[in-house]
């Protein structure tokens, strides 16, 4: 059994948000035919607990403290030095020198690097190591989406966010041998803006937990009797989705509540910002924070919502929601990346008008018993983990049987770090 290095930006359990759900599902297909050795970041105190389960998992695990205060300082340094204050606020002196003694120590077949921000340990691998980097989004048009929203210094961090990070996705990009997109958009967007890496870029998607998302009656009704309800769920200090309930409970749940005036919206998130907070002012809006398990409310919703505005790659939120027989009302940004069970284009608008109408209908006539196992079926033959983590695997074996890059990559590494 060959070793893999695996580094990632987050510690990838639990999997209870969209970076870590990929991470820690990517990572079980991997330890399946490999040694894995980890190296992380924490940023939540309460992830330390976790340390063991991950140990379960891989023939060595370090984590690496992240206060926030210090990334911060980090990404500020970011604006002398000139570079990606994304890719700054993951800097560690201390990771880079455990990297180096983790090749010495296992001498892994590959490295496998979640996130572009996490390139910047290339530096600390043997020239000739392959990489596979998992970027999963082109995290650089979350940033110009901010920057096109937002006026003053705030827009204008944003937009240079957007121009540094690009330039950065695309140079790191010259050191491996793949680099992984999670939907066919992604990839193609970022085929366009890389051209020379065009041939080693892939298309992975997500899957979801068909165990623990089923259809399931039984599960507890969180929501008061007769309750018609529409629930959002997600990180709610995480500023796409505070856009898009914002959005939702100003501009949609007005016209649906004038249709259907007993509709109400529940947002159910850990974390929920002030501005989230202060939506339950609104008529039929509720906030709930953090819940120990999100799909009583998915599957005593009437309707899951996911109404981004601000949105990259695959919505996690949008599988659990079909995977658990549930419509969803979305944006054309929330769907992107996703094959839609039958019929569930029939809920897809951009706009609060068309949104709205969609929600509407759904309250008014929602699917039966059919659609509801259709959309189970459809979602168990094409989102298994299963079938994702066989891909990624895949990607791997090739790019290690793949000739190395140029020489000159192994340069754009050192000079951009």
């Amino acid at each position: 059994m060959g070793t893999l290095l695996y580094l990632a930006h987050r510690i990838p359990y639990p999997p209870n948000k969209g970076e870590k759900i990929r991470a820690w599902h990517i990572l079980l297909g991997l330890a399946e035919r490999y040694r894995v050795v980890l190296g992380a970041f924490v940023d939540d105190p309460d992830d330390w607990a976790h340390r063991r389960a991950l140990e379960a998992v891989c023939a060595e695990v370090h984590l690496r403290p992240l206060p926030p205060l210090r990334g911060a300082l980090r990404a500020a340094a970011a604006l002398a030095a000139g570079g990606p204050a994304s890719v700054r606020w993951f800097r560690d002196s201390a990771l880079a020198r455990w990297v180096r003694g983790a090749v010495r120590r296992h001498a892994p077949e590959a490295a496998v690097i979640f996130s572009s921000a996490m390139m910047q340990y290339a530096h600390a691998l043997p020239a000739d190591l392959p990489v596979v980097a998992d970027y999963v989004d082109v995290d650089s048009e979350k940033w110009a989406a901010y920057g096109a929203r937002r006026h003053g210094p705030a827009g204008w961090l944003y937009r240079r966010e957007a121009r540094t990070l690009a330039a950065w996705e695309g140079r790191m990009a010259a050191r491996a041998r793949a680099v992984v997109l999670v939907s066919e958009a992604e990839a193609d967007l970022f085929a366009a803006r890389a051209p020379e890496c065009a041939g080693r870029v892939r298309a992975v998607g997500n899957g979801v937990d068909l165990e623990r998302f089923r259809p399931d009656p039984s599960l507890p009704d969180p929501y008061p009797p007769d309750a018609r309800a529409l629930v959002f769920t997600g990180l709610m200090d995480y500023r796409p989705n505070v856009d898009a309930v914002r959005w939702f409970a100003e501009a949609v749940l007005p016209r649906v509540r004038a249709e259907v005036p007993e509709a109400a919206f529940w947002i159910v998130g850990a974390r929920p910002a002030e501005a989230v907070r202060r939506l339950e002012r609104l008529p039929g809006v509720r906030v709930t924070g953090a819940v120990p398990d999100t799909r009583p409310w998915l599957a005593h919703a009437a309707a899951a919502v996911a109404p981004l505005r601000i949105a990259r790659g695959v919505q996690n939120k949008v599988l659990e929601a079909y995977a658990m027989a549930r419509p969803v009302a979305a944006t054309p940004q929330a769907a992107e990346g996703i094959e839609l069970p039958p019929g569930a284009g029939d809920w897809i608008a951009g706009d609060a008008d068309g949104l709205a109408r969609r929600v509407v209908a759904l309250l008014r006539e929602p699917p039966g018993p059919a659609w509801r196992e259709a959309c189970r079926r459809w979602m168990e033959s094409r989102y298994a983990w299963r079938r994702h983590q066989a891909a990624f695997l895949e990607v791997v074996e090739e790019a290690i049987g793949a000739p190395a890059p140029a020489a000159r990559a192994a340069a754009a590494v050192a000079e951009a770090v």
